[in-house]
């Protein structure tokens, strides 16, 4: 390119590095937004060469075929202030561009003014792919960093296109007709109405390029080997095994010589040298040759990559700095990666076969989407779902995750009509916010069943790209993402498929009343108490005796289906009297001339297929719990009847099942009734105001450049100010040094009253006896300040306090903690062991609503406690709830309040006490999920 117009270093403002973002577009392809510098004067001289006259007219409002040197200087050179300009770059060629200049009230250049004229140009070849849309929300953020709060354009009627950019965008608009023109003015702010726009986008194009992944039409092996037993090679013979006809699949090994074959396929030496295009490329090189390899894919125009080569982020810092370049390279030229170090692809539709892997086999056609990050992982879920007989509609192993991430599989998913169930097993989350919000949305309609490894370490993977907010994410905070997002977890592979097998199967169970019927009395009291130990409620099981015969089952089962009371259905069986299976069990050993151990009753099968029907018509799941009985599992199979080898594990999975279906429920209910009630005392400004003053203090100010952050705790004063705001009233307490001060203090609050250490090593520590209650008078105050100084060291070091006594009641915990990864979680606990000797603690994302915070009180184990356990009066559940809700607005509203911790948390049968408060306060935190789309750089 023609770079003569680059002006002195010396003379130019300092690049807005942080601008850069890669985006990717509609129909799934990538580009990179950047600003434009006098370094793109060629770029910008051939870009405009190749628009039409037509879209020259629309930008300039008359001919204008060239531009001009003064044109060129003019487009290129920026202030990155009050002058703008933007590119979408393809392969290190513009494909569009947009531009921004600041005005004052009357339309004149300006250094301070809040509007700016903004106008743009794509090339004809590139508009309907979403370019235009991309740049708008990017150059739209760019604007309000700079202080633009409103946008002004001007097109002609014709240009509808563009005129459906700026009105498809979401932005409050102004919009008027004069002189043949049409003038548009939009507000720069985030609207409920642009956010979901920007969402939907993203959602579709993130399909869309998954879709072109798994539906290539011409593949390349580069790296097929003539050594059979090397990667590219096994590649290579997946690939072929599964093309179907008019499927084109090519080897590239650069060393071949002239003329080889491979397989039966030619071997070219390059890419460059196939002809016609290339959808998807297999990189099997040594990590050396893979920038080379990359580099030719994209002249090529492959559109999408599976790298496999290992030596990337796993191996250490060099090896991220490898990958991220990789990455940089590929989207550059218009691709996505599914790797380094990927397991592949695979795709059983019958249209589009694809088994870009190392698995062995194409696995059956089914309804199952998998994604893991693990190539051990993905050979043994491919192994399991294959000895179950389960179908597979795709799966992904994507190794170090650089690019081509479960989100982008998530929102693929949710458009596959071919996929039923989705399963995942994850190590790690790359933006867990999204992860919510995506997963939320699908499992609306779709099951999510999770794996989540490293539960108990917290360790991350080796080469697994992750933000430092989520390196630390913790299982409880796990969970409740998960809980919130309508999200299965379960804890191993083998209760992943008896999960997800039994939501594909059978029907979501419409409550938790289970029957239990079968041939066997001690299997049906296993399985009986597995039922309630899951939280489930079963019915007395129906034992049929070991005679049972298949019409016995078929009867019991019809009449348990038929009952109203009944929701769900567990058969349990063993072998019946007289088989060999059953002579085992009961100690005889079989001869040789015995048949074999596997065994299963024909007549039991008949009538269980027969139920499972039934079962389907009325909207009841049937499953079966069996012991010894091999064969009876592929009898049921066409039926879709799940049987388990074990009582528990049929129990687990039909727990799931019923949380999940109770989840669906709720959601469908909350988004009619739910609600964030409109609360009194409330006093968003005043809170911001006292936040802000709080963070502009020279200690505040300091901490910023302290490891850990800047996250200050507010004095306790300060905190009850801040939190007064929000109609959270802390009950008062006055300083105690001596006893006189605690006198005088204990009549300004008035009898009875606490005498209590505040030191941070004795808060909330009543078990080194650093409380005293029931203080009615002074004698007794005197008595017991006396004590605690002797005891505690002082009572200026234990920083004793005085406050007034609160009423009897039920003594909770109540948090909110600002998690960079997920945002703001709220929590509940009863203070004291079940929360910090148990972890009994339940947990939401903020914002609450009102059937939020009641489902948080009522979740934690010893939520008996609050509703009047063993005759104990009820205490008053609904101030609670609205406490919860005033906690949960407030950490909304204010986003730099980092923590807010409530404790104790006395609830009375009316009303209740907060009798400790700490609140820390940080700067705000960047929100990249609410910003312009762009792909992840880590």
């Amino acid at each position: 390119m023609d770079d003569s117009a680059v002006a002195n270093p010396e003379q130019q403002p300092d690049y807005p590095q942080h601008w850069e973002a890669d985006i990717l577009l509609r129909d799934g392809g990538t580009a990179r937004i950047r600003p434009i510098t006098p370094a793109d004067a060629g770029r910008l001289v051939e870009f405009y060469e190749q628009v039409s006259d037509q879209s020259k007219y629309f930008r300039f409002f008359a001919p204008y075929p060239r531009l001009s040197a003064k044109d060129v200087r003019r487009f290129t050179h920026h202030d990155f202030v009050n002058r703008v300009g933007l590119a979408v770059v393809v392969r290190d060629h513009f494909i569009a561009t947009v531009r921004y200049d600041r005005i004052d009230a009357e339309g004149r250049p300006s250094a301070t003014g809040t509007d700016a004229e903004v106008a743009f140009l794509v090339q004809d070849a590139h508009q309907g792919r979403g370019v235009a849309s991309a740049l708008l929300e990017h150059i739209a953020a760019v604007a309000q960093e700079r202080g633009i709060r409103r946008f002004q354009a001007e097109v002609l009627p014709e240009n509808r296109k563009m005129v459906k950019v700026f009105t498809d965008a979401g932005y409050t608009q102004h919009r008027s007709f004069a002189d043949g023109v049409v003038h548009l003015e939009f507000d720069l702010e985030q609207t409920e109405h642009s956010l979901a726009v920007m969402r939907a986008r993203e959602h579709r194009a993130e399909a869309r390029s998954v879709q072109r992944l798994l539906t290539p039409r011409s593949v390349a092996v580069i790296g097929a080997s003539r050594t059979p037993q090397t990667v590219g090679r096994a590649i290579l013979r997946d690939l072929l095994g599964a093309a179907p006809a008019g499927f084109a699949v090519h080897a590239v090994n650069r060393n071949a010589p002239p003329g080889t074959e491979l397989d039966g396929v030619p071997v070219h030496r390059s890419i460059l040298d196939i002809p016609g295009p290339v959808d998807l490329a297999v990189v099997a090189v040594p990590e050396g040759a893979v920038p080379a390899a990359v580099a030719e894919c994209g002249a090529h125009g492959v559109q999408g990559l599976v790298v496999v080569t290992a030596g990337y982020a796993e191996t250490g810092p060099e090896g991220r700095d490898r990958q991220r370049a990789l990455v940089r390279q590929a989207r550059a030229a218009g691709m996505r990666v599914v790797g380094p170090n990927a397991f592949g692809l695979i795709n059983t539709d019958p249209a589009n076969p694809l088994n870009a892997s190392f698995a062995p086999r194409l696995p059956g056609r089914g309804g199952f989407g998998i994604f893991c990050q693990s190539g051990a992982i993905g050979v043994a879920l491919l192994e399991a779902a294959h000895k179950r007989g389960l179908g597979v509609s795709s799966f992904a192993s994507v190794g170090n995750r650089a690019d081509v991430s479960g989100n982008d599989f998530l929102q693929y998913w949710a458009e596959d009509e071919a996929t039923q169930v989705v399963l995942l097993y994850l190590e790690s989350f790359g933006n867990p916010r999204k992860f919510t919000r995506i997963a939320r949305r699908l499992a609306a309609v779709k099951p999510v069943v999770v794996v989540k490894g490293a539960r108990h370490t917290g360790s991350l993977p080796p080469g697994h790209a992750v933000p430092a907010t989520a390196t630390a994410l913790r299982d409880p905070t796990v969970d409740a993402l998960f809980e919130q997002a309508g999200v299965t977890r379960v804890a191993t592979i083998t209760e992943l498929y008896d999960t997800g097998e039994l939501l594909a199967l059978q029907p979501l169970p419409r409550g938790d009343r289970v029957a239990v019927v079968g041939n066997s009395d001690s299997l049906g009291l296993l399985t009986y108490d597995a039922l309630l130990s899951a939280g489930l409620r079963p019915r007395t099981p129906v034992d049929l005796t070991t005679a049972a015969t298949g019409e016995n089952f078929r009867i019991a089962l019809d009449v348990a289906l038929a009952d109203p009371a009944v929701d769900a259905v567990i058969a349990v069986a063993i072998p019946p009297i007289g088989t060999s299976a059953h002579a085992f069990m009961g100690g005889r050993l079989t001869g040789e001339d015995d048949p074999e151990m596997g065994s299963d009753d024909p007549e039991i099968a008949a009538a269980l297929l027969e139920a499972g029907g039934r079962a389907r018509e009325l909207g009841k799941p049937l499953v079966l719990a069996h012991l010894a009985l091999t064969d009876l599992p592929a009898r049921l199979r066409p039926g879709g009847i799940p049987a388990y080898a074990a009582p528990e594990r049929a129990v687990r999975a039909l727990g799931h099942a019923v949380h999940y279906a109770q989840w669906r429920r709720r959601t469908a209910e909350a988004e009619e009734t739910a609600r964030v009630p409109e609360l009194d005392r409330i006093d968003e400004p005043g809170a911001r105001t006292l936040v802000a003053a709080a963070l502009s203090t020279r200690t505040a100010i300091a901490a910023r450049t302290q490891p850990g952050g800047a996250r200050i705790t507010l004095p306790d004063a300060g905190a009850r100010e801040l939190l007064a705001r929000y109609g959270i009233d802390v009950s008062p307490t006055l300083p105690a040094p001596d006893e006189e001060t605690a006198v005088a203090a204990a009549a300004s609050l008035g009898y009875p009253v606490a005498l209590k250490a505040t030191a941070p090593h004795l808060r909330h520590r009543p078990d080194l006896g650093s409380v005293r209650l029931d203080l009615t008078g002074e004698p007794g105050l005197r008595r017991a300040h006396r004590e605690l100084d002797a005891l505690l060291g002082g009572a200026a070091q234990a920083e004793l306090v005085v406050q007034r006594l609160a009423p009897r009641g039920v003594d909770t915990v109540i948090g909110a903690t600002v998690d960079p990864a997920v945002g703001a979680i709220l929590s509940f606990g009863l203070a004291g062991a079940p929360a910090e000797l148990l972890g009994d603690t339940a947990h939401r994302l903020v914002p609450a609503t009102d059937q939020d915070v009641a489902g948080l009180i009522r979740e934690v184990r010893a939520a008996p406690l609050l509703f009047g356990w063993r005759g104990a009066e009820a205490v008053d559940t609904g101030a609670l709830e609205e406490l919860l809700l005033r906690v949960s607005q407030l950490v909304d509203d204010v986003p730099e309040i980092a923590s807010v911790d409530l404790e104790p948390v006395v609830v009375a049968p009316h009303g209740l006490a907060i009798l400790g408060a700490r609140v820390r306060v940080a700067p705000l935190p960047v929100r990249s999920d609410l910003g312009p789309r762009a792909m992840s750089t880590l």
